[in-house]
């Protein structure tokens, strides 16, 4: 405590997907711009809003008896690598939905906060939402043809961050309350801070989901007043919708920053160099959130 000062920044977080550290003099970086990233029919995922033509609705099973899991690891404690884990054994379950973007033509950075904003409907009286926030690698990658290594790493989904909501509590956490089947009604709420740069050529992708077994508890879909003390006939399927439309737009609300560069910074930012040793997706995390286990 007696040292030299070591003339800290406000925030310096790791810029996950560039692999370097970043400093900043306030957080949210002050060049951010807020977007939204709009779902759209086909699974595809665009800044503008939902035109009438693409308007629509997705729907999936969700089935408490047949979760989606955390991980392919199977394991007795919890998988090690389970936050950047290729989400492709998730993909192609039909209890998810999927939202990709085209190929980048440039770096794209995400930067702060994180708020999905779903507009629902479900068959049951009660239900979970999960989102997550994936970065696809190119279906070939470069110097793949030399390294078999490399080469399986096209395509691969990596994980970046997600959080899950228990939609009781949609409108208060103090005074839950069941859903109405088939009426639609808005779920929003946070997933954590990001800053994660998707590289040029990569895809953005969005999954929702209802379940993510045992990171998250199993939701019976059938309102109990304490999930704790839910029977075994309380736990059914039931079919959950998500609208996207002019007037249900669900969506995402970004941050997006300026890529950097050794040679070039965005106005109160610094960019400092790869670590010399291995980083991971993960690492430096704690400066901007991580994920929560949920039991509600």
């Amino acid at each position: 405590k007696d040292g030299p000062d070591p003339a800290l920044p406000e925030a310096m977080v790791f810029e996950t997907g560039a692999n370097r550290w970043r400093r900043f003099t306030a957080w949210p970086p002050p060049a951010t711009r807020r977007q939204k990233l709009y779902l759209h029919a086909s699974g595809g995922l665009g800044m503008e809003p939902p035109a009438e033509k693409l308007a629509g609705e997705d729907s999936y099973l969700s089935d408490p008896a047949r979760p989606v899991p955390y991980t392919m690891e199977i394991t007795s404690r919890w998988a090690r690598d389970y936050m950047t884990e290729d989400q492709r054994f998730a993909a192609w379950r039909p209890d998810v939905l999927v939202y990709r973007g085209e190929p980048l033509a440039d770096d794209l950075t995400l930067a702060g906060p994180i708020r999905a904003r779903l507009w629902v409907s479900t068959t049951g009286t009660a239900a979970d939402w999960i989102v997550k926030i994936i970065d696809v690698n190119p279906g070939e990658m470069p110097g793949g043809d030399e390294n078999e290594d490399i080469r399986r790493q096209g395509g691969r989904q990596t994980l970046v961050r997600a959080e899950v909501f228990r939609g009781r509590f949609r409108e208060s956490f103090t005074k839950p309350r069941p859903f109405v089947p088939g009426e639609v009604t808005q779920v929003s709420f946070d997933l954590p801070d990001i800053l994660h740069t998707f590289k040029k050529g990569h895809r953005l992708m969005i999954q929702v989901q209802s379940t993510w077994f045992p990171f998250v508890d199993r939701n019976p879909q059938t309102w109990v007043p304490n999930i704790f003390e839910a029977r075994e006939e309380d736990f059914k399927a039931a079919t959950h919708t998500i609208y996207r439309s002019a007037d249900r737009p669900s969506h995402l609300e970004i941050g997006i920053l300026p890529a950097a560069d050794e040679a070039l910074t965005p106005q109160g930012a610094q960019a400092s160099p790869i670590p010399s040793r291995s980083v991971s997706i993960w690492d430096g995390l704690a400066m901007v959130g991580q994920l929560s286990v949920r039991s509600w």
